[in-house]
């Protein structure tokens, strides 16, 4: 029985020592600061979300104004713009190759940036309309060049002058036209016009003109024949 109170007893809790009631105080104390600091955190970002959202109220207003850019700014403060900017009805873009470089600009929905114009921005560059659009004609030029080259690339291959135009100052047009039309065989080539070939005869003037030659031929032979038997 004394063994069982023994063991009841011993497992209770003991009193705190002096070493565990000074670690719960400063627990205690460091919980404090933290929830301080957050609580400080929480006002101040609700402090500059105020900041932006009248900043952005007056870039709205002033009619003179198509974009604003502001000082490079940590990720907290830049996440609460862009929030901002969305519900305004603004568009936001962050720029900047370095966190510590980076900083947000807004622009008014009828003037949205352009590709190009974000494209510089993202390089460091200012933009320059001037400059931009010199670019962007120079670059359609050079491509109604290419496409000019593409085209007589694929062109058939022709004749770069017409002969008879060339040469009919020496026997005028008509002459070149007749000529033309009345060339005459070249026993030499054997070069004979179509119309010089074609037999215009009729099947029938044909057939007698070719029975007419046999008769004629016989007839020669016969009398050859006859001669040289007297």
């Amino acid at each position: 029985m004394a063994d069982l109170l023994g063991s009841i007893l011993s497992s209770m809790e003991k009193p705190p020592s002096v070493h565990n009631q000074e670690s719960r105080r400063k627990a205690k104390e460091q919980a404090a600061r933290l929830k301080k600091i957050e609580e400080h955190e929480r006002r101040k970002k609700t402090e500059f979300r105020r900041k932006m959202e009248k900043e952005v109220s007056d870039f709205i207003q002033n009619s003179t104004v198509q974009k604003k850019k502001y000082d490079p700014m940590g990720k907290i403060e830049r996440s609460i713009l862009h929030d901002v900017a969305e519900v305004a009805g603004l568009a936001s873009f962050s720029f900047g190759e370095d966190e510590e470089s980076r900083y947000v600009m807004l622009f008014k929905k009828e003037f949205a940036p352009s590709d190009e114009e974000l494209e510089a921005y993202r390089k460091g560059e200012e933009w320059d309309p001037q400059k931009a659009e010199e670019r962007r004609r120079l670059k359609e030029k050079a491509a109604l060049e290419m496409e000019a080259a593409s085209h007589s690339q694929k062109r058939p291959a022709s004749p770069n002058s017409n002969y008879r135009d060339k040469y009919s100052h020496l026997i005028g047009t008509s002459a070149a036209k007749d000529a033309a039309h009345t060339l005459q065989a070249n026993q030499t080539y054997g070069c004979v016009p179509v119309a010089n070939k074609r037999d215009t005869r009729s099947i029938e003037e044909a057939m007698n003109e070719i029975r007419a030659k046999k008769r004629q031929k016989k007839d020669e032979e016969e009398g050859a024949g006859s001669g040289s038997g007297v």
